[in-house]
């Protein structure tokens, strides 16, 4: 008996320390922590076409859907669509940010072309004035 109470004790301490493990290193507890610490982070199943990844960056929580299509060599993600889970959050965002968030996209999908929804689609397109100077003139 007593050594049957000694392995169930055994066994629990093993499995609190197995779930403690695994929730430590969740992925989404640490999308959760990076947005509550305003900083950035990248949650993707880059093997998984159809399903969507998160990234949040400053404070900003944006969701991308991925879409597969033909290059010269491959089936790969061709077209990204993002967008931002909350567009109140967007305050004090600035264009250069916007662009971190495309380089970071295109680095783990280089023959994506990353597509904004609104309202930021607008923002980005007010930027790309047709004067060199853009807003300066």
């Amino acid at each position: 008996m007593m050594l049957l109470l000694r392995f169930l004790l055994f066994a629990l301490i093993i499995f609190l320390i197995y779930t403690t493990v695994r929730y430590l290193l969740n992925p989404k507890r640490k999308l959760e922590l990076a947005h509550e610490q305003k900083r950035y982070y990248f949650l993707d199943d880059s093997n998984n076409v159809h399903k969507n990844f998160l990234i949040t960056y400053k404070g900003v929580l944006f969701e991308g859907e991925k879409y597969l299509g033909t290059t010269d060599n491959a089936f790969e993600v061709i077209s990204i669509f993002v967008w931002p889970h909350s567009t109140s959050a967007l305050k004090g965002m600035v264009r250069e940010d916007f662009h971190f968030i495309e380089k970071k996209i295109k680095e783990r999908y280089p023959n994506s072309k990353v597509d904004w929804k609104s309202p930021i689609k607008e923002f980005m397109e007010k930027g790309h004035s047709s004067t060199p100077f853009g807003d300066l003139i």
